[in-house]
């Protein structure tokens, strides 16, 4: 079994809250639109981290992460990217990368919008975790926490961290 911490969109601020929140689980996982190595820097000092890189996200943090990432963990195919759209009605280049990973879970960010969901045609579970930064549309600030036991989500939480301003 593994605790994952999922978050996306944190635009360069980093509620210390996300780390309390976060200290039980034995990976982070980031969506995209870090915003800072600073950000980058914290997060990665602070457990293992699986992260890709988002449309703000300058030359130095693309350097230090890719823009879509596909592993394996506890029997489960994962893939993420940071934009890609919503079940029905991905965009290129995510609908292609899907196509390629045929991932049993999918995690984008970018909507800064929270949503579980199962996606029928690729029979996968998509997950975007929402914006946890205070830059932004986005009214509250969210991310999800869940764990991968054998082939299985388990567990799954939205957070709320609060409102954005």
């Amino acid at each position: 079994m593994v605790k994952i911490g999922l978050l996306s969109d944190t635009h360069g601020h980093l509620d210390d809250r996300i780390l309390d929140y976060f200290k039980d689980v034995d990976e982070i996982w980031h969506a995209g639109d870090i915003g800072s190595m600073e950000v980058l820097d914290r997060l990665q000092a602070y457990k293992p981290c699986r992260i890709v890189f988002g449309n703000i996200d300058d030359h130095e943090i693309r350097r230090e992460t890719k823009e879509f990432l596909s592993f394996e963990i506890e029997k489960m195919k994962i893939s993420m990217t940071h934009i890609a759209g919503k079940p029905g009605k991905y965009v290129e280049p995510a609908h292609q990368f899907i196509e390629e990973t045929k991932p049993d879970v999918f995690i984008c960010g970018h909507s800064h919008i929270l949503l579980v969901k199962h996606d029928p045609r690729y029979k996968m579970l998509w997950l975007n975790p929402g914006a946890c930064g205070i830059k932004g549309f986005h009214p509250i600030r969210t991310m999800l926490r869940f764990q991968i036991n054998n082939g299985k989500v388990e567990k799954m939480e939205a957070i709320e961290l609060g409102r954005r301003a």
